[in-house]
């Protein structure tokens, strides 16, 4: 008996010392995604167009990363923050801790070079070192072109400088522990070719980000299965609001959607004539960046849109808001 003891010690203490080793890696040599490249973007005319396309009405970063008026709907973006950060991304809304975002102006990137600008959005490590939480998609933006991201990073160079310093992010227990291992090293694609309407809604799904906000989510993590199939819940004091099903489902989702139906869906928010309305209380209200998402291009709409109808059916029925009780 007291052999087995000894033996169970030592396994014991074998293990001990191997979570200990392990957890030492994690919190002092990760991340690690390499050094940032060596890059200097040339900020051309074109370029700059193309990034204010992308970050304003495609990957939209500037709707993260800018305040918005939540009591009206839609959430469109306030004066005087353009770029400036401290959209708080919280438990409340079922995040693991509470994250804010950046300020991405040159007031707070003057002294970062294109490369960690860019190891940032395509990889999730900071100028410091640190690993960003994924609720900035730098796993979707690692796969898009470089001269996207150029464009994006060429833009950004342009913003009016905003004096904002947001608060701290802190991760809850265990992301706190696992945040180090999320960053991993981008692999950029190519931009595919206007004809090819299937390959650039793809493409362009990805630099939307659509997939992150329409499945389900536990702990801040998407539930295999649940891609694109809708459900994710946003809390708010009012209620709680859940994204819809965007597969080509016939009963539940986009089945019976022309790509007319889902141009105009969108197109109806960048007419003159549309104001958001106030949301009062226990009324629903949504995340969905719609003014921002309304000025991108029908082609590319209809591209996302095709996409979408490819992806396999998920059937699941989807409330769309719950008031708060």
């Amino acid at each position: 008996m007291k052999k087995i003891l000894k033996v169970t010690g030592i396994l014991l203490l074998v293990l001990l010392l191997a979570l200990t080793a392990s957890g030492l890696y994690v919190k002092t040599m990760l991340p690690n995604t390499g050094d940032a490249p060596e890059i200097s973007i040339e900020r051309t005319p074109k370029r700059i167009e193309r990034g204010k396309y992308l970050a304003n009405h495609v990957t939209v970063c500037m709707d993260c990363h800018s305040t918005r008026s939540k009591e009206l709907f839609s959430g469109p973006l306030m004066p005087g923050n353009f770029g400036g950060g401290g959209e708080k991304f919280g438990k409340d809304m079922g995040f693991p801790g509470n994250f804010y975002s950046k300020n991405i102006t040159p007031y707070a990137l003057g002294n970062w070079t294109d490369g960690e600008i860019y190891r940032a959005i395509t990889a999730g490590q900071s100028k410091d070192g640190k690993a960003l939480f994924p609720v900035m998609p730098y796993h979707g933006y690692g796969q898009l072109a470089d001269e996207d991201i150029y464009s994006i990073i060429a833009y950004l160079r342009t913003l009016e400088p905003v004096q904002s310093n947001p608060p701290t992010s802190e991760a809850a227990f265990p992301v706190n522990f696992i945040l180090n291992t999320m960053p991993v090293k981008g692999t950029p694609g190519t931009i595919p070719a206007d004809n090819d309407m299937l390959g650039r809604g793809k493409y362009l799904a990805t630099a939307a980000n659509c997939v992150d906000c329409h499945s389900k989510k536990d702990k801040g993590a998407t539930v295999p299965g649940s891609e694109y199939g809708g459900g994710m819940e946003f809390t708010t004091p009012d209620g709680t609001t859940r994204s819809p099903n965007i597969t080509g489902d016939q009963k539940t989702g986009l089945g019976a959607w022309t790509a007319e139906d889902f141009v105009k869906r969108f197109k109806m928010y960048a007419d003159s004539s549309y104001k958001p309305h106030k949301v009062g209380p226990k009324e629903m209200n949504t995340p969905m960046p719609w003014i921002m998402y309304a000025g991108m291009e029908q082609n590319d709409l209809r591209a996302i849109f095709t996409y979408l109808k490819s992806l396999k059916p998920i059937e699941n029925p989807v409330i769309k808001f719950t008031p708060a009780q």
